[in-house]
């Protein structure tokens, strides 16, 4: 009768209703309103934990708990943190739409019909900030007409679930309708560790490995080591949960804890809303982090009850003691934060790590020669576009308006959802964040990833911004290298704006009202759900059919920017001899300057015509520039694409040498496809981050590290490489690398690599996506 009543319900259109929790205790509860045939099996969750409980015989972590009551195996799977490879079972996938037309394109493929796990796909990357939300959102669908039907005739036919453009950024509507407590979702997304922030292990993954998962293949993961971060004491004034993780993001650094989980424990998490804590594990994605997750609490309730959610919340309630730490866990770091004693931060530039308390960073930007004034406030983004982070931003405005003021400097707002933007419209702060002078944007990622037609300065030209965003690497918002980007909340964002200058720090300062009397801004106030229910909006989601077999993918052969793939070539079984070098890296090399964004998203669905962004931002050592590579062959200078391409043509492999934390970033594979369509084999770094080594392991190239680091510097570009000691390769067993110097000389250096037995075999088949259909094939 309760499966009735949902599907009914769906059927009808009815999109929010609430089950009491009597009611919801006799039944099975469904993962969202979207699947109410997708039910949460806490029971497995428990049988698993008590599994490997008894197996490891001490205390778990809340991480640990959620990851190791996701294994496939329990009672047989090798557990060492930081060690072993774990295969886990997801619960789900979820997709953002400029990584799911490769990770479509790489499950057609497979030649697969369904998905074996619910999966969705949003379209939030492809809407470009001009002029407005409804404008910009208009252009977009005409835009990007071909790339919203592929993926809508492709959700269609293999069972994924489709939000249409303007439906809002995937990491919200992810907390809005599919996280939970316990649950352990992958996204293809980097930020996909935003819903920690209801308890659940969201981790960020490459396209193959959402594959995989959609495939009912056990997804591979190194098991994460676990640090903590125990919250004392409560937030108040200023304080904000962005500064939480602004202050984490500075002890730890942008590479502190890949292959890390971070875990927020202690009695400070209570005095942090639901979003407040996505926030914090959202912007966990800048530290290297493999997800990060806080426990279930009255908070975490309120938010699942307040978005229609209450049978869930009461499941949750049954299952508390699994959704929370076991008293006396041990982590392998623990960070202690006071709340009562934090001040408000503000990160960058052109890293997000590098933190400064707001009363500081005038005087800092002076010492630095950056730039004072500020040119543009930005809010909103995956990370801070929630109900209370537009409220206390309203709340600064409303004090400026109140006094005459409007911003100084120009102002934009980006909602995260649909629903998000209805009710911001309906309580009244759009109105607001408008008057004081916002503009407000689609729906959308948006000038946080590169997505943003800026009209107000010429490429080249120094100037400072401040966001709500996540990432300020250098060019990512705006393609200019001299924007100072800095990252900090959405309250501090406005109130920057209003005063125009870095040097204002609302907590000390004075601001001169039009009756020329001067004011004190008051820390910001607002309530963290709305009175009132949400506003959905429109109704934006297309649900698959039951039976999608009928439906026709279209992917035209002459189409500028989807393209099918053709398998790459498999490992000859012989060394790799006599590879040149297509650059030597110099310093930060994230996957933005591997494969730009920005411009380049209209062609993520074609491999062949965004292969010609490969590695164009990273700088090259030989000469200091970026995009311009020596050409070995011909010994002339020019653009890294063209010259791997040549290299292709003329049958020669070559190499990336890379430095520290090198693929750091977005989560996008293109930046592991390129370099292998066009010839790659090898990338050896100091180290990886953790989603491109993954990334790369995945298309059948070598991500290898330096055993010593120092060797790094007795590699130089006019080098040859040779890796031998592939014909034995095996877990833990380094590489040999010969350096042929051109004067004749050369020298052998050792390398190390993470790949275990299953990796090995993704290399020697080509990819792995070519040895699932080689299982496939032997199976049947």
């Amino acid at each position: 009768l309760i499966l009735s009543f949902f599907q009914h319900a769906l059927n009808s259109g009815i999109r929010r209703y609430h089950v009491a929790p009597v009611l919801c205790q006799r039944a099975k509860v469904a993962m969202s309103h979207f699947e109410p045939n997708d039910h949460i099996n806490y029971e497995k969750l428990e049988k698993n934990i008590n599994i490997v409980r008894k197996r490891l015989d001490r205390p778990l972590t809340l991480s640990e708990k959620i990851v190791y009551g996701h294994l496939d195996d329990p009672a047989k799977q090798e557990i060492e943190r930081g060690k072993t490879y774990l295969r886990l079972r997801p619960d789900r996938v979820a997709m953002q739409d400029a990584t799911a037309q490769m990770a479509m394109l790489q499950f057609i493929s497979s030649g697969l019909p369904k998905v074996a796990v619910p999966s969705t796909i949003h379209c939030d990357h492809l809407i470009e900030a001009q002029s407005g939300g409804e404008k910009d959102l208009r252009r977009a669908k005409d835009i990007n007409q071909e790339v919203y039907n592929f993926l809508a005739t492709a959700g269609a036919k293999y069972g994924v679930g489709f939000w249409k453009p303007g439906s809002g950024i995937i990491h919200q509507i992810i907390l809005e309708n599919y996280s939970y407590p316990g649950v352990m979702l992958i996204g293809t997304d980097s930020h996909t560790p935003n819903g920690g922030g209801l308890g659940g292990i969201c981790i960020g993954v490459g396209g193959a490995d959402a594959v995989d998962v959609m495939a009912g293949i056990p997804w591979e993961l190194k098991c994460p080591k676990v640090i903590g971060v125990k919250l004392t004491g409560k937030l108040s004034g200023w304080s904000s949960p962005k500064d939480v993780i602004l202050k984490v993001a500075g002890i730890l650094t942008v590479k502190g804890r890949t292959g890390a989980i971070i875990e927020y424990h202690g009695p400070g998490v209570d005095s942090i809303s639901c979003t407040g804590m996505a926030t914090i594990c959202n912007m966990g994605a800048e530290i290297g982090a493999t997800t990060s997750i806080f426990p279930y609490n009255a908070r975490m309730k309120k938010y699942l009850s307040k978005t229609g959610r209450a049978d869930i919340a009461a499941l949750a309630d049954e299952f508390q003691q699994h959704l929370v730490p076991d008293s006396g866990c041990q982590y392998d770091q623990v960070i202690e934060i006071n709340l009562s004693e934090l001040k408000p931060h503000i990160n960058g530039p052109f890293t997000p790590d590098l933190a400064h308390p707001v009363s500081d960073i005038g005087a800092v930007a002076e010492k630095e020669g950056w730039p004072i004034d500020i040119r543009v406030g930005l809010i909103g983004s995956c990370t801070n576009s929630s109900y209370e982070d537009m409220g206390r931003s309203a709340a600064v405005a409303k004090q400026a308006l109140a006094h005459g003021l409007k911003c100084k400097s120009k102002f934009t707002i980006t909602p995260g959802s649909e629903q998000i933007r209805a009710t911001i419209e309906r309580d009244g702060y759009a109105k607001i964040l408008r008057d004081v002078g916002g503009l407000v944007l689609a729906n959308a990622c948006g000038p946080c990833i590169g997505q943003w037609d800026r009209k107000d300065i010429k490429k080249g030209e120094k100037n400072t911004i401040v966001t709500s965003y996540n990432r300020n690497f250098t060019g990512r918002n705006d393609a200019n290298p001299e924007t100072h980007a800095f990252v900090t909340s959405p309250e501090m964002v406005t109130a920057l704006s209003i005063a125009g200058t870095l040097k204002f720090n609302p907590e000390t300062d004075y601001l001169t009202g039009a009756d020329g009397k001067k004011f004190k801004l008051e820390a910001p106030d607002a309530d963290e759900l709305p009175k009132l229910e949400f506003d959905p909006g429109q109704d934006t989601y297309q649900y698959p059919p039951k039976d999608g077999s009928g439906q026709h993918v279209d992917v035209s052969p002459t189409s500028q920017r989807l393209q099918l793939l053709e398998p790459f070539d498999k490992w000859d079984g012989k060394d790799l001899e006599d590879m040149l070098i297509l650059i030597k890296v110099k310093g930060k090399c994230t996957t933005d300057h591997i494969s730009a964004a920005g411009p380049w998203l209209k062609f993520r669905g074609h491999l062949d015509n965004i292969s010609n962004n490969l590695l164009i931002g990273a700088i090259n050592i030989e000469n200091g520039k970026a995009n311009s590579v020596r050409n070995a062959l011909t010994q002339e200078f020019g653009p890294v694409p063209d010259t791997a391409r040549y290299y292709k043509k003329m049958g020669v492999k070559w190499a990336v040498i890379g430095d520290e934390n090198y693929g750091e970033g977005s989560s996008r594979e293109h930046a592991a496809l390129e370099p292998r369509h066009l010839g790659g084999r090898v990338i050896i770094t100091k180290s990886f981050a953790r989603i491109h080594e993954t990334n790369l392991k995945k298309q059948g190239l070598l991500p290898l590290t330096f055993a010593d680091p120092a060797d790094y510097n007795k590699i130089h570009p006019v080098d040859k490489l040779s890796i031998v000691g592939l014909a034995d390769f095996a877990p833990g067993k380094p590489l040999k690398c010969i350096i042929k110097h051109p004067n004749g000389s050369q020298e052998t250096i050792m390398l190390n690599h993470t790949f275990n037995e299953s990796q090995i075999e993704w290399f020697q088949a080509g990819s792995a996506l070519n040895r699932m259909k080689e299982l496939q094939q032997k199976s049947s």
